[in-house]
């Protein structure tokens, strides 16, 4: 059986957002304290004029229901902008959203995944097919989230892939080293109730579904 079709809405869109992630004990959270940041590539006027086109195109809000874009963006930079400030290239608003629109463009993960032959599909693919092939092209372990099937679906389908990056020079850098698992608190942190909210989990290995995008009327 397919998924359901409100699945399949959610790869439709560009959800962008460039994370901090710092250790789990409170003090640290409190001092703003972290260590690498993470791009996040979810199938979903704070900022200078030159921008806001590319703003509008890749970072719009397919999560909340904030009444409009600066709003969202708003949220965005108290949330992790302020946090990712401490970084010289990273401490300004336009400096913030201009510089994950750079990585969005480096790291460029559509394209990648096209290359490789991996294309939203009604066919299965495996956990593995994501794992090897982002590895062997970024060189650095991903983090790859599915939602979890429901009881009347058979498989879970791919929600959000993670790109992880040094804090200083923003390079690619393993998100988990080989055979290492986050600690619930980290996790719990990390997503602040977002991740959760949308049902979201680290990936089991064996089949996902990987949905083409909703068609939208006009």
């Amino acid at each position: 059986m397919r998924p359901a079709a409100l699945r399949g809405a959610l790869l439709g869109c560009l959800y962008l957002a460039l994370l901090c992630l710092g250790g789990a004990d409170k003090r640290l959270r409190d001092n703003h304290e972290w260590k690498k940041l993470i791009m996040v590539q979810h199938w979903p006027e704070t900022v200078c004029e030159d921008l806001l086109p590319e703003m509008k195109a890749y970072w719009p809000d397919v999560i909340h229901s904030f009444p409009n874009r600066s709003r969202f963006w708003k949220h965005e930079w108290e949330k992790h902008g302020t946090c990712a400030a401490q970084v010289d290239a990273l401490n300004s608003q336009k400096k913030y959203f201009g510089r994950s629109l750079e990585l969005y463009r480096e790291l460029d993960l559509n394209s990648v995944l096209l290359k490789l032959g991996i294309k939203p599909s009604i066919n299965y693919y495996q956990v593995a097919d994501f794992k090897d092939a982002l590895a062997r092209v970024y060189g650095v372990i991903p983090k790859i989230q599915c939602l979890p099937p429901s009881q009347d679906e058979e498989v879970q389908t791919v929600g959000q892939i993670e790109l992880c990056l040094t804090k200083q020079d923003q390079q690619l850098q393993n998100c988990t080293e080989p055979g290492e698992q986050p600690s619930p608190k980290q996790e719990a942190w990390l997503a602040d109730g977002e991740t959760e909210s949308r049902g979201l989990r680290v990936c089991e290995d064996g089949p996902v579904f990987y949905p083409p995008p909703k068609k939208i009327k006009h």
